[in-house]
């Protein structure tokens, strides 16, 4: 096995995507950034590796863990949206922050740090990649009878994944069992067995374009799991007991209400409600909760094994 191979099987890999940091590289280098707010964004990738190191670095297990890692990004993610967003002179990173992902990206780099044997210890030993992941969603074959496709013309559609517990996989297509060089494609994939959705406000087209998604990666996988992770509801909660959404978890509360929010578009009024805004954060931030009942879904999914024929009938059911 090659160390490249090897790599994959690492729960959570020194090269491991890190879309937060690199949308803070990007700002950084983005010419619309304002000159006044590039020592703010510098800042945050300062703070953004004392972030890293301290999850790192932690040795408690079970939901103490957990808890702690909870209190680790609520303290990282007041710095960038008070001081670095909040508190800039210039509009451009308030009214960007959405197109900007700076909010959602901190909760990708935060999730994989959940899936650790110390907190689920069913994974301990087992082989799987966690982290934002492009997962295979159908395969399909575009050869025809009379022109044959090379490697029987195998096509595949992938999905980005904001979050995902997945294992890879290969792929190989061909007319000639032997599979030879000349008439077979090979694909490496991702395989998601958990994929979640995540997501700073949720709204209803967002919730739709969740559903079609889910409904994608369980005809792939119908084993997986589907979630979406949001840290503000902005629209009425519908049930998910009629999709593929296996269930939305609302991780700190309420949007703030639209004629609330159009008064933080100038950095004067910004400055003006500083304060509230502080509380407001303070007063509802990510929740502990919340969290554990996501990995709780976790653990339960990971413990499941496959059912013995003398404990179904033994206990009349399955």
């Amino acid at each position: 096995m090659s160390s490249e191979d090897r790599d994959d099987l690492l729960p959570v890999r020194p090269e491991s995507p890190t879309p937060h940091r690199d949308k803070l590289r990007e700002l950084l280098n983005n010419h619309k950034l304002p000159k006044g707010d590039g020592e703010s964004v510098q800042r945050a990738i300062e703070c953004y590796d004392r972030w890293i190191e301290a999850m790192d670095s932690i040795s408690l297990e079970g939901d103490n863990k957990v808890k702690t890692l909870v209190d680790s990004v609520n303290e990282y993610k007041k710095f960038v949206g008070l001081e670095v967003i909040w508190d800039s002179e210039a509009d451009f990173l308030f009214r960007q922050r959405g197109q900007l992902k700076l909010d959602n990206s901190i909760i990708e780099e935060f999730l994989p740090r959940l899936v650790d044997p110390a907190i689920i210890p069913a994974l301990e030993g087992k082989t799987y990649v966690t982290g934002p992941r492009t997962t295979f969603s159908a395969a399909y074959f575009t050869t025809v009878l009379s022109a044959p496709s090379k490697g029987t013309g195998l096509q595949l559609r992938q999905k980005d994944q904001d979050f995902t517990v997945s294992r890879v996989a290969h792929l190989q297509a061909s007319f000639d069992e032997r599979f030879p060089p000349e008439d077979t494609v090979a694909h490496k994939i991702h395989l998601a067995f958990v994929a979640a959705e995540c997501k700073t406000n949720l709204d209803k087209t967002m919730f739709q374009e969740a559903i079609a998604t889910a409904h994608d990666l369980k005809l792939a996988v119908p084993g997986s799991r589907y979630y979406v992770l949001c840290e503000w509801l902005d629209m009425t909660p519908i049930s998910t007991t009629p999709t593929d959404i296996d269930e939305v978890i609302i991780l700190r509360g309420r949007r703030i209400p639209a004629n609330r929010r159009s008064r933080f578009a100038g950095s004067e009024s910004r400055r003006e409600q500083r304060e509230w805004y502080e509380s407001f954060l303070a007063d509802n931030p990510i929740r502990s909760s919340s969290v554990l009942r996501f990995v709780e879904h976790l653990r339960i999914l990971f413990d499941s094994t496959q059912l013995g024929e003398d404990d179904v009938l033994g206990r009349g059911y399955f």
